[in-house]
C-alpha cells in the first residue's frame, strides 16, 4: 500500500505548528515531497549493493536483500518502444519515457537481445560467425549524436541489430520506471480562502507505507530549509540518520 500525501503533508503541517516554526505551502510541500520519494527510491540501489555483499539470513521476513527488491519491485515493469528513422542518422528504439534503469530488451516477445558496447559491436560485425542475426541480436544502449536526432534528450536509445529487426512491435523492455511527481492537490475555499486536499487533483507517493516515517523526517529536514529554522534541520537530520542506523543494525 502506498503512502497517503494527505497523510504525510497534514502531519509535516501539525509538526512545523506546534512548533510553531513556520508553514509551507502546497506548491512547496509537492516539490519537496517529490525530492524526497526521489532520494529514497535512488538509495534503494545501494541499499541492494551494500546488502548483495554480505550473507543473508534464511528467514523469510528478515531478507535484507528480499525486502529491498520488494521495494524496487513497485516501480518494475515492461513497455513498449517506438521505432524511429531520424534522417542522416542510424535509426533506433526510443524507450518509454518513465524509463529510469533499463533491464532486458526483448525482440518479439521471446528472444534476450544481448547488450553489447560499441567496441565489442565493431568487432562481432567483422565476421560472418559472429554478426548479430534475428535468432542472436545485439543492442547498444547510448546517446544518439548531437544533431543526428535523438540528441535533444538526455535519455539513450536502443539501437538494434540486425537492422531488419525495425517495427516498434519488435522490442519490448523490462525496466525501472522513475516515481511519478507527488502532487497534494486542492481546490480553495471561496469563503476562507483556505486550502481544501482534492483526492482527485492529488498524486500520491508511490513509495510503500513502510517509508511513512522516513518521507515525513525528511520533508521536515527539507522545511527547515526552506523556512530558514537550522533547529528544525538538525532534529529532522539526526532523526533521519537515526532511522537509517536502526534499520541497517
Amino acid at each position: 500500500m502506498a503512502i497517503n500525501v494527505n497523510t504525510v503533508y497534514t502531519t509535516v503541517l501539525s509538526i512545523l505548528n506546534k512548533e510553531q516554526r513556520g508553514y509551507i505551502t502546497p506548491d512547496e510541500f509537492n516539490k519537496l515531497a517529490t525530492q524526497v520519494q526521489l532520494d529514497i527510491f535512488e538509495n534503494y540501489f545501494e541499499d541492494m549493493n551494500q546488502q548483495l555483499r554480505v550473507p543473508q539470513t534464511d528467514n523469510e521476513y528478515a531478507n535484507r536483500q528480499k525486502n529491498v527488491d520488494n521495494l524496487i519491485s513497485i516501480f518494475k515493469t515492461v513497455g513498449n518502444t517506438t521505432y524511429i528513422t531520424p534522417a542522416n542518422a542510424d535509426a533506433y528504439f526510443s524507450p518509454p519515457g518513465d524509463l529510469h534503469r533499463i533491464g532486458t530488451v526483448i525482440y518479439n516477445n521471446e528472444k534476450e537481445l544481448q547488450r553489447v558496447s560499441r567496441n565489442d559491436f565493431l568487432h562481432i560485425n567483422l565476421s560472418p560467425l559472429t554478426k548479430p542475426t534475428e535468432q542472436f541480436p545485439v543492442y547498444l544502449y547510448e546517446q544518439a549524436t548531437q544533431g543526428t536526432g535523438g540528441g535533444g534528450t538526455s535519455q539513450p536509445n536502443i539501437y538494434v541489430y540486425p537492422t531488419s529487426i525495425n517495427k516498434s512491435s519488435d522490442i519490448t523492455i523490462s525496466y525501472i520506471r522513475k516515481p511519478a511527481d507527488v502532487v497534494w492537490g486542492f481546490t480553495l475555499n471561496p469563503l476562507l480562502g483556505n486550502y481544501v486536499y482534492s483526492s482527485s487533483a492529488s498524486v500520491q507517493f508511490e513509495l510503500d507505507n513502510t517509508e511513512q516515517v522516513e518521507v515525513i523526517l525528511r520533508i521536515l529536514a527539507y522545511s527547515g530549509i526552506v523556512i530558514r529554522d537550522p533547529q528544525i534541520v538538525q532534529a529532522a537530520q539526526q532523526a533521519v540518520q537515526a532511522e537509517e542506523v536502526n534499520s541497517k543494525s
